[in-house]
Protein backbone atom coordinates (compact mmCIF):
# COMPACT_ATOMS: atom_id res chain seq x y z
CA UNK A 1 0.00 0.00 0.00
CA UNK A 2 2.98 2.60 0.97
CA UNK A 3 5.76 2.07 2.82
CA UNK A 4 5.98 2.35 6.52
CA UNK A 5 6.91 5.82 8.03
CA UNK A 6 5.80 7.66 11.18
CA UNK A 7 2.15 9.71 10.51
CA UNK A 8 1.25 12.72 13.00
CA UNK A 9 -1.95 11.24 14.53
CA UNK A 10 -5.37 13.64 15.36
CA UNK A 11 -7.63 11.60 18.14
CA UNK A 12 -11.50 11.47 17.75
CA UNK A 13 -13.85 9.43 19.80
CA UNK A 14 -16.46 7.28 19.12
CA UNK A 15 -19.57 8.02 16.70
CA UNK A 16 -18.28 10.60 14.85
CA UNK A 17 -20.60 11.34 12.23
CA UNK A 18 -20.66 12.86 8.61
CA UNK A 19 -22.26 15.77 9.70
CA UNK A 20 -19.28 16.28 12.54
CA UNK A 21 -16.94 15.53 9.71
CA UNK A 22 -18.24 17.95 7.30
CA UNK A 23 -21.64 19.75 8.37
CA UNK A 24 -24.54 20.00 6.11
CA UNK A 25 -24.14 24.03 6.16
CA UNK A 26 -21.10 23.44 4.00
CA UNK A 27 -22.42 21.36 1.37
CA UNK A 28 -23.88 24.15 -0.82
CA UNK A 29 -20.30 23.35 -3.43
CA UNK A 30 -18.44 20.22 -3.50
CA UNK A 31 -14.77 21.11 -4.62
CA UNK A 32 -12.72 19.07 -2.37
CA UNK A 33 -10.27 22.07 -1.38
CA UNK A 34 -13.73 23.42 0.01
CA UNK A 35 -14.87 21.18 1.63
CA UNK A 36 -11.60 20.53 3.32
CA UNK A 37 -11.57 23.86 4.83
CA UNK A 38 -14.60 23.28 7.44
CA UNK A 39 -13.55 19.31 7.65
CA UNK A 40 -14.33 18.72 11.44
CA UNK A 41 -14.84 22.28 12.20
CA UNK A 42 -17.93 22.00 15.00
CA UNK A 43 -15.47 20.03 17.38
CA UNK A 44 -12.17 20.98 16.32
CA UNK A 45 -12.22 24.05 15.02
CA UNK A 46 -8.27 24.50 13.85
CA UNK A 47 -8.17 21.04 12.35
CA UNK A 48 -7.79 22.47 8.83
CA UNK A 49 -4.91 24.59 9.50
CA UNK A 50 -3.30 22.23 11.82
CA UNK A 51 -3.58 19.37 9.51
CA UNK A 52 -0.99 18.50 7.47
CA UNK A 53 -0.12 15.90 4.22
CA UNK A 54 0.03 12.20 5.27
CA UNK A 55 -1.64 12.99 8.84
CA UNK A 56 -3.49 10.05 10.04
CA UNK A 57 -6.81 10.26 12.02
CA UNK A 58 -7.32 7.65 14.87
CA UNK A 59 -10.80 7.19 16.12
CA UNK A 60 -13.31 5.08 18.10
CA UNK A 61 -16.80 3.33 17.15
CA UNK A 62 -18.84 3.73 14.38
CA UNK A 63 -16.65 6.41 12.53
CA UNK A 64 -18.13 7.67 9.76
CA UNK A 65 -21.97 6.94 10.53
CA UNK A 66 -25.15 9.16 9.70
CA UNK A 67 -25.74 9.94 5.83
CA UNK A 68 -24.01 8.34 3.32
CA UNK A 69 -22.79 11.30 1.50
CA UNK A 70 -19.57 10.92 -0.19
CA UNK A 71 -18.73 14.66 0.98
CA UNK A 72 -17.58 13.42 4.42
CA UNK A 73 -14.32 10.91 3.32
CA UNK A 74 -13.80 13.60 0.03
CA UNK A 75 -12.89 16.23 2.89
CA UNK A 76 -11.12 14.02 4.94
CA UNK A 77 -9.01 13.04 1.87
CA UNK A 78 -8.80 16.68 0.78
CA UNK A 79 -7.60 17.75 3.90
CA UNK A 80 -4.39 15.81 3.45
CA UNK A 81 -5.17 12.97 5.77
CA UNK A 82 -3.84 9.91 4.48
CA UNK A 83 -5.47 7.04 6.64
CA UNK A 84 -8.30 6.75 9.10
CA UNK A 85 -7.64 3.91 12.03
CA UNK A 86 -10.74 3.77 14.00
CA UNK A 87 -12.30 0.38 16.20
CA UNK A 88 -15.09 0.62 13.29
CA UNK A 89 -16.47 2.44 10.43
CA UNK A 90 -20.20 2.68 9.31
CA UNK A 91 -20.51 0.68 5.81
CA UNK A 92 -21.36 3.07 4.05
CA UNK A 93 -18.36 5.21 5.17
CA UNK A 94 -15.73 2.65 4.78
CA UNK A 95 -16.95 1.87 0.76
CA UNK A 96 -16.76 5.48 0.13
CA UNK A 97 -13.85 6.24 1.49
CA UNK A 98 -12.54 3.53 -0.72
CA UNK A 99 -14.17 4.78 -3.37
CA UNK A 100 -12.25 7.81 -3.43
CA UNK A 101 -9.01 6.39 -2.28
CA UNK A 102 -8.88 6.99 1.47
CA UNK A 103 -7.07 4.28 3.24
CA UNK A 104 -9.13 2.99 6.16
CA UNK A 105 -8.29 0.78 8.84
CA UNK A 106 -10.26 -1.23 11.41
CA UNK A 107 -8.23 -1.88 14.19
CA UNK A 108 -8.23 -1.78 18.55
CA UNK A 109 -7.57 1.94 19.05
CA UNK A 110 -8.45 1.76 22.48
CA UNK A 111 -5.32 -0.41 22.91
CA UNK A 112 -2.73 2.20 20.86
CA UNK A 113 -3.37 4.09 23.84
CA UNK A 114 -2.98 7.32 20.98
CA UNK A 115 -3.23 11.07 21.96
CA UNK A 116 -3.50 14.09 19.42
CA UNK A 117 0.02 15.31 18.54
CA UNK A 118 1.58 11.59 19.03
CA UNK A 119 2.93 9.77 16.02
CA UNK A 120 1.75 6.29 14.61
CA UNK A 121 3.53 3.80 12.10
CA UNK A 122 2.10 1.74 9.57
CA UNK A 123 3.86 -1.62 8.91
CA UNK A 124 1.71 -2.91 6.20
CA UNK A 125 4.19 -6.39 5.97
CA UNK A 126 3.78 -7.15 9.31
CA UNK A 127 0.40 -5.80 9.90
CA UNK A 128 0.71 -3.40 12.69
CA UNK A 129 0.38 -0.09 13.97
CA UNK A 130 2.87 1.57 16.41
CA UNK A 131 2.34 3.82 18.40
CA UNK A 132 6.40 5.74 17.96
CA UNK A 133 5.31 7.88 21.38
CA UNK A 134 4.24 5.03 23.58
CA UNK A 135 6.01 2.12 21.84
CA UNK A 136 2.33 0.15 22.11
CA UNK A 137 2.02 -2.26 18.96
CA UNK A 138 -1.36 -3.55 17.49
CA UNK A 139 -2.31 -5.95 15.17
CA UNK A 140 -4.55 -5.05 12.05
CA UNK A 141 -5.77 -6.65 8.84
CA UNK A 142 -4.51 -6.08 5.80
CA UNK A 143 -6.94 -5.14 3.16
CA UNK A 144 -7.57 -7.33 0.47
CA UNK A 145 -5.30 -6.48 -2.73
CA UNK A 146 -8.17 -5.70 -4.67
CA UNK A 147 -8.59 -2.40 -2.19
CA UNK A 148 -5.17 -2.06 -2.30
CA UNK A 149 -5.39 -1.68 -5.92
CA UNK A 150 -8.18 0.52 -5.71
CA UNK A 151 -7.01 2.78 -3.01
CA UNK A 152 -3.33 2.64 -4.66
CA UNK A 153 -4.76 4.17 -8.16
CA UNK A 154 -6.64 6.97 -6.30
CA UNK A 155 -10.40 5.28 -6.17
CA UNK A 156 -12.64 3.28 -7.79
CA UNK A 157 -13.59 5.38 -10.70
CA UNK A 158 -9.14 5.77 -11.86
CA UNK A 159 -9.31 2.01 -10.90
CA UNK A 160 -11.69 1.28 -13.33
CA UNK A 161 -10.16 3.41 -16.44
CA UNK A 162 -6.40 2.08 -15.52
CA UNK A 163 -8.37 -1.43 -15.95
CA UNK A 164 -10.10 -0.30 -18.75
CA UNK A 165 -6.92 0.93 -20.47
CA UNK A 166 -5.25 -2.65 -19.68
CA UNK A 167 -7.52 -4.82 -21.46
CA UNK A 168 -7.55 -2.64 -24.06
CA UNK A 169 -3.58 -3.15 -24.43
CA UNK A 170 -4.34 -6.75 -23.79
CA UNK A 171 -6.93 -7.09 -26.76
CA UNK A 172 -4.71 -5.05 -29.38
Amino acid sequence: MYKATCHPVHVFGDNIDTDVIIPARYLSRSEPEYLASYCMVDIDPEFAERVSKNDVIVAGSNFGCGSSREHAPIAIKAAGIRCVIAKSFARIFHRNAINIGLTVIEADTSALQVKSGDSVKINWELGVIVNKTSGIQIPFDAPPAFIENIISAGGLLPYVTLEKEAMTEDVR
